[in-house]
């Protein structure tokens, strides 16, 4: 049987890292169990998934992602001021304490706090990884149809 190659409809079991440029580990599966996931289902970002297309079992590679392909680009709109008194007031504020908001939509939003002085919080909506360059890493390892056919 001829090796099925990555593409919609496909099921894929792989292992991947995502490093830093420089080289710090983000998130890896080569010590762990593999992952898997069915292309089109949003487990991975499209850009991250237009990558694995065509590749087969035995295929393994690295990518160098630029931020545009990646988390985008850090936008400073995404930087908010809040008023103290916005928050509980047992609430730890500090730069690097990770806040959930609320979107419009009432989605989960994340922000991190960046800065405290007096009266006023500033937080960054961005991406952790916005602005960054990536490489990542992957290693196909199972290719098959993602329903299976009778």
């Amino acid at each position: 049987m001829k090796e099925l190659p990555v593409d919609k409809g496909t099921r894929v079991k792989l292992h991947f890292a995502l490093r830093m440029d420089d080289g710090e580990v983000i998130d890896s599966t080569f010590d762990k169990e593999p992952a898997t996931l069915e292309i089109g289902d949003e487990n991975l970002p499209e850009n991250f998934e237009a990558l694995l297309m065509g590749m087969q079992a035995g295929d393994r590679d690295t990518f160098q992602v630029p931020p545009e392909k990646g988390f985008g680009q850090r936008n400073p709109n995404n930087q908010q001021t809040f008023k103290r008194h916005e928050f509980s007031a047992d609430m730890v504020l500090e730069p690097g304490v990770v806040i959930s908001f609320a979107d419009a939509s009432q989605s989960e939003l994340p922000g991190v706090v960046i800065r405290v002085e007096g009266d006023e919080v500033e937080v960054d909506f961005n991406h952790p990884l916005a602005g960054r360059t990536l490489t990542f890493e992957v290693e196909i390892l199972d290719v098959e149809p993602a329903k299976p056919t009778h």
